[in-house]
């Protein structure tokens, strides 16, 4: 049984080495995806779908217009940044839609596949188009960096053990099926739950930030967006090394110095 055992973990080792040869968009990072993509598209499809259903679309046509609008044009840039590095076909089963529903809730997200939406509550904070292109850039990183399934190959690792991929694909679908609902939450709690790690929001800022750029937005608008969130919420302050996020000011701060990386970068890839 031991010697078994000792195979299995060789076997995960050598599994996790392969796939942890992808790598994130921009900043090159190696990451283990362990989910089929397409996988993670599909069910994350079902669940936007009934969320749009539980939740009320924004009837104010000018605020819809410009987040499809910001979201199109953010999108064209990716296809651009993809198409001048030869990669088009890691977008193949991207489905991108773009929608903005009534919440008060200050918030926005992006699934697996490209489906955004965008609340409210969060306009009176981006205040313009150049601050809604920092948030909506932002979400889309996490989509095309494939945040989403780095996270949930994280927890089936920790989870199933080294059986995970087996287990999550054939044996019991339905813990697949958890785990993405603990990752994503499901209806009125969408995008609430399971938060994504400092690594992953501060590489989401950065190919955010590049991306909004390339679409010819001004990557300056990044640092005060931030700095109007962290009045949002009252000005309280959580260590960064307690938060699964960067504290707003510390967060401006960084997209500040990158700002001038990011209008270098848009103008190789424009």
């Amino acid at each position: 049984m031991r010697v078994l055992m000792k195979k299995i973990f060789i076997l995960l080792i050598f599994a996790v080495a392969i796939v942890a040869c992808s790598k994130v968009p921009i900043t090159g990072r190696k990451q283990t995806h362990l989910l089929p993509e397409s996988e993670l598209m599909s069910m994350s499809l079902t669940q936007y779908q009934q969320f749009l259903k539980d939740n009320r679309l924004s009837t104010n046509q000018t605020q819809v217009q410009l987040v499809k609008n910001v979201g199109e044009k953010i999108r064209k840039a990716a296809d651009t940044y993809y198409s001048k590095i030869g990669k088009s076909k890691e977008l193949a089963g991207y489905k991108w839609e773009f929608n903005l529903v009534e919440s008060q809730e200050v918030n926005a997200w992006c699934m697996p596949g490209g489906k955004v939406v965008v609340y409210t509550g969060i306009l009176p904070v981006t205040k313009d188009e150049e601050g809604l292109a920092v948030v909506m850039g932002h979400e889309i990183a996490h989509a095309l960096a494939r945040h989403g399934n780095e996270r949930m190959s994280q927890s089936l690792l920790a989870q199933a053990g080294g059986l995970a991929l087996s287990v999550a694909l054939s044996s019991k679908p339905q813990q697949t099926q958890d785990l993405f609902l603990q990752a994503y939450g499901a209806g009125t709690t969408l995008g609430a739950l399971l938060p994504f790690s400092r690594l992953q929001e501060s590489e989401a800022d950065q190919i955010g930030l590049y991306l909004m750029a390339i679409a010819g937005y001004n990557p300056e608008a990044a640092g005060p967006f931030w700095q109007r969130m962290e009045k949002t919420s009252g000005g309280g302050k959580m260590p960064a090394f307690l938060s699964t996020h960067p504290n707003p000011s510390k967060r401006a701060e960084n997209l500040v110095a990158l700002a001038p990386k990011a209008k270098a970068f848009a103008q190789k890839y424009k």
